[in-house]
This record gives C-alpha cells, sequence and structure tokens, in this order.
C-alpha cells in the first residue's frame, strides 16, 4: 500500500513538473529575409532556461504548417529552441499536391536556394541570445528530411540531422560528412524504394559517414502526420498515420539528439 501510496505520488509532482516547465514555453511567429524573399517562420522555447541547443525544423512540402508549429513545440518541451523553418516565403501554405510539389521542386532542383533558407534562419537566431548555435540539429519530414539531409552533405554547421519519411537521393556528398545523421524511415514507404535506401547507404558507407537507418514495419510516407490518412484519402496518396512508429521514431530521435546535442 505503501509502495502504491509513494509511486502515485511521485506520478502527481512529475506531472505537476511537466506542467510547470511547459508553462513556460513560449511559441511565436518569427519574421526574416533571405534575400528578396521574407519569410515567416516559427520559434518555440522554454523563456526560463538561459541557453539551449537549436534545433531546426524543416517542414513537409505543404510548407511552416501547424504541423511543423506543433513539433517546435515538442522539441521546445524538451528543452530545445526549435524553429520551424520557412522554406517557400510569406508562411505559405500549398493547398493541394500539385502546388505542393511545385514549390518543392524548385529546392530539389537548387540546392543553393534551399540551402539560403535554412541559413537566413540560422542567421535569424542571433536575435535570440537563448539560442546556443554552436550547438545545433536539423530535423525534417518528407521534402524537409530531403532538405536536412541536403544540409548533412554540404557540412552546414550542425551537429546532427534527423531525417522522417524523406527522400534520400540529394546532392552528391563531399569527402567528409559532418553531421551525424539518423534516417527514420517508413518499411512500407513507396515515395522511398527500398533500393533509394540501398543507394544511400552505400553512399554513407563510402565517406565513412556516422549515420544510422531504422526501419519501422509497415511504416507508409508521412507516418509521422497525424493527418496523413485523411489526407492520403483525399487526395488519392499512398500515405498513412502509424501511431506506433511515430512514437518510436520520436523516441529514437530523442535519445539521437540528447548523444550529440549537449544541454
Amino acid at each position: 500500500m505503501k509502495k502504491q501510496i509513494l509511486a502515485i505520488a511521485v506520478t502527481v509532482i512529475f506531472g505537476l513538473t511537466t506542467f510547470a516547465v511547459q508553462a513556460h514555453n513560449e511559441g511565436k511567429q518569427v519574421t526574416y529575409q533571405s534575400g528578396n524573399t521574407t519569410c515567416k517562420g516559427y520559434v518555440a522555447y522554454n523563456a526560463h532556461i538561459p541557453k539551449m541547443p537549436v534545433v531546426l525544423v524543416i517542414p513537409e512540402w505543404w510548407g511552416c504548417n501547424e504541423y511543423a508549429k506543433m513539433r517546435a513545440d515538442m522539441l521546445a518541451g524538451l528543452g530545445y529552441f526549435a524553429f520551424a523553418v520557412d522554406m517557400y516565403g510569406e508562411g505559405y501554405i500549398a493547398p493541394t499536391p500539385k502546388e505542393a510539389g511545385e514549390q518543392a521542386t524548385k529546392f530539389y532542383t537548387d540546392n543553393a536556394l534551399a540551402m539560403e533558407r535554412i541559413n537566413a534562419a540560422i542567421q535569424k537566431l542571433k536575435d535570440f541570445p537563448m539560442a546556443d548555435v554552436e550547438n545545433m540539429a536539423i530535423i525534417g519530414y518528407c521534402f524537409g528530411g530531403s532538405m536536412a539531409l541536403n544540409a548533412a552533405r554540404v557540412n552546414l554547421p550542425v551537429k546532427a540531422v534527423v531525417s522522417f519519411h524523406g527522400g534520400l537521393k540529394g546532392v552528391a556528398s563531399p569527402e567528409v560528412i559532418k553531421p551525424k545523421i539518423l534516417i527514420c524511415h517508413g518499411g512500407s514507404d513507396n515515395f522511398v524504394p527500398a533500393e533509394e535506401g540501398t543507394a544511400f547507404k552505400a553512399e554513407m558507407d563510402k565517406v565513412k559517414a556516422s549515420y544510422r537507418f531504422i526501419d519501422y514495419p509497415g511504416a507508409t510516407h508521412a507516418f509521422t502526420n497525424p493527418e496523413a490518412t485523411a489526407l492520403g484519402k483525399k487526395f488519392e496518396m499512398p500515405v498513412s498515420y502509424n501511431a506506433e512508429a511515430d512514437k518510436k521514431s520520436w523516441i529514437d530521435m530523442k535519445s539521437f539528439l540528447a548523444e550529440y546535442l549537449k544541454k
């Protein structure tokens, strides 16, 4: 009985502590420039932590929407300074896959433009003294995962990169890739076939990159997004949400970031 009471007390205290920490989280839109383009991203952080590792969030091909902001909020809850990046500019959200594909293609075919948009977000971090830019990672979803991997390939000044159900093709790798890489891949992803995964591993092995490649059995493309199933039905795309793979990949990401981003 005493053990049960103690367990309940610990649970209550932990819950109150978690609530107290999250109560100090702030989330807000930020406007910044990338060349001649005005970008509207989103930052989230705990206002009571004086210095935090930074995690940039590169959204899916839809743009910097509520899902990307939700992930930034979740990262803030873990003690990171999170920045959901506006890749398209003006906070544009694509209404259909057609428009999303048109926007994303600009960055698949022009990596310099993609890196310019990411670097613009990094420059904006200077406005936030609590953001530790020497202690930074990038995570990305689908299109954003591809962009995150290309950031690793050109050795942007980050310690770690995580791709969730992102495409694995990209710009040519240099002789050395400095950031550590985690791939969270759906085992049933029709957008990223098995042979693409095999080619990616060979590429990474050739340059002796430090990477981990995790397959989540049965998970399709966009498996982390709770809206994926409805979007798949609406636009007739082979995507769906997988709660188990979402939970597991988030845990894997947390462990990975904790290993390379020191708080």
